[in-house]
C-alpha cells in the first residue's frame, strides 16, 4: 500500500468526521476516562501535529524498522515508564482537546494540512527522530495512519455517526494490526479466529 496515500486518506476521513459530530457530545464521556474532546485531542496531537516536527528531525540510525516494531516496543516498555507515558498523554490529550475550541473541525484540518504539506516534502528513506528512536518515514507515518483509524472508530462510537473511513487507510491499519499480533506472538491465534477455527481471549488486545 502507498503509505503516503493511506495516511492522506485517514487524515481526511478524519477531518470530515470530527466536522460531522454533533456539538452536545464533546463533552461527553468517549474512551476510558477521556471524554470525546479529550478523545479528539490524543488524536490530533499524535497522528497530526507532531507530524511536521518528527518528519522535520533527522535521526542517524535506524533503531525501530517497522510499524509493527513500534507498537511491539510499546506494548513492551516497563510498568513505571508505561504509568509515566500514560499521564502525560493524557494530560496532553486534555491540554489539546480545549485548544480545539468551539470549531474543531477547522483546528483539525488546519493540522490535517500541515501534516500532509510536511510528509509532501519527507522523503521515503529518510530516518526521523520518532519518540522511540530512529525510524525510516515511511514506516512511522503508517502508525499515524493507524491511530488515526483507530481512534477515528472510537470517535464515531462516542459520536454517534458513521467513521466514514476511507477502505484503503481501514486495510493499511487491519494489516499493521494482523503484522503487530505476528510479532507479539499470536499470529496463528488470530488466524484461526478469522478463519472460523478458534476464539481469541476475552479483551484481547495488540496494543
Amino acid at each position: 500500500m502507498d503509505y503516503r496515500r493511506t495516511f492522506r486518506s485517514a487524515a481526511v476521513s478524519y477531518v470530515d468526521l470530527v466536522s460531522r459530530i454533533p456539538a452536545k457530545r464533546w463533552d461527553l464521556p468517549a474512551l476510558g476516562d477521556w471524554t470525546l474532546r479529550d478523545l479528539a485531542g490524543h488524536t490530533v496531537s499524535s497522528a497530526l501535529r507532531q507530524v511536521p516536527e518528527v518528519l522535520g528531525t533527522p535521526a542517524e540510525e535506524v533503531a525501530v524498522g517497522t510499524a509493527e516494531g513500534f507498537w511491539a516496543y510499546a506494548k513492551n516498555v516497563p510498568d513505571d515508564i508505561l504509568a509515566a507515558y500514560t499521564a502525560a498523554s493524557g494530560a496532553d490529550a486534555h491540554a489539546t482537546g480545549l485548544l480545539l475550541g468551539a470549531d474543531p473541525a477547522a483546528v483539525v484540518g488546519e493540522l490535517a494540512g500541515r501534516a500532509t504539506q510536511a510528509l509532501a516534502a519527507a522523503g521515503d528513506d529518510d530516518i526521523v527522530a520518532t519518540p522511540i528512536g530512529g525510524m525510516r518515514a515511511r514506516e512511522w507515518l503508517r502508525t499515524r495512519t493507524f491511530e488515526l483509524v483507530v481512534h477515528g472508530i472510537d470517535t464515531a462510537a462516542a459520536g454517534g455517526v458513521p467513521h466514514g473511513i476511507a477502505p484503503e487507510a481501514l486495510a493499511e491499519a487491519t494489516t499493521l494490526a494482523a503484522r503487530l499480533a505476528v510479532a507479539l506472538g499470536d499470529g496463528e491465534a488470530l488466524l484461526r479466529a478469522l478463519t472460523g477455527r478458534g476464539e481469541l481471549p476475552p479483551k484481547y488486545s495488540i496494543v
